[in-house]
């Protein structure tokens, strides 16, 4: 499998189940601002939507949207998140929405340069209340229980834009973001990307 990747972007996520799953995968690191891969290929012709991440497959065929790869990663290696159509992978799959609708949009506004900082406050303070809920909600050392999964490496990635753009959150998800970074298959990811030494 291909993941192609910004170093930082939300494609993290997906690059922390790989390395967390043990699955092999090569990389190709783009820059959205030019939408360009590292060998000059036009990222549009890889992925018209111009986003990461992207998920290329062994068959060629190329997945997009972090919920639909990590769910695929998941599935593949048979890792990572409870068994499909259970109620536990239900929850998951919930998590997984919540983090990618409420969170992940939710900082769309705070990349965007030409917002003032008073009105960039307005959407940190409506993200800050997000990660209030879900410091509620953490019951265990993860964020579905004892278990990491999928859902882990896409929250942890939100919490590391939070730290970036000044949304604050509590003393539990800092705990808890602590505690992702230290695993080994975050860590790998995290050197991979050039986001750690």
């Amino acid at each position: 499998m291909k993941l192609y990747y910004a170093p930082g972007a939300c494609s993290l996520a997906t690059h922390i189940a790989l390395a967390e799953a043990g699955e092999t995968y090569s990389l190709d690191k783009v820059d959205l601002q030019k939408k360009k891969t590292d060998d000059g290929t036009d990222f549009t012709t890889v992925a018209p939507k111009g986003k990461v991440p992207v998920l290329e497959m062994g068959n060629g065929e190329r997945l997009t949207e972090n919920a639909v790869i990590l769910g695929y990663v998941a599935d593949k290696t048979g890792k990572l998140a409870p068994k499909p159509a259970s109620p536990e992978r239900l929850r998951l799959q919930e998590w997984l929405n919540y983090i990618a609708t409420e969170l992940h949009k939710g900082f769309s506004p705070l990349f965007n340069k030409a917002l003032s900082d008073d009105a960039k406050q307005v959407f940190r303070a409506n993200l800050g209340k997000q990660f209030s809920y879900v410091e509620g909600q953490l019951g265990g050392d993860y964020l579905t229980g004892s278990a990491f999964t999928i859902a882990d490496g896409y929250l942890f990635t939100m919490l590391r834009w939070a730290k970036a753009t000044g949304v604050e959150f509590g003393p539990k998800l800092a705990a808890y973001f602590d505690r992702v970074a230290a695993r080994a298959g975050v860590r790998r990811a995290m050197q991979e990307e050039g986001l750690a030494s």
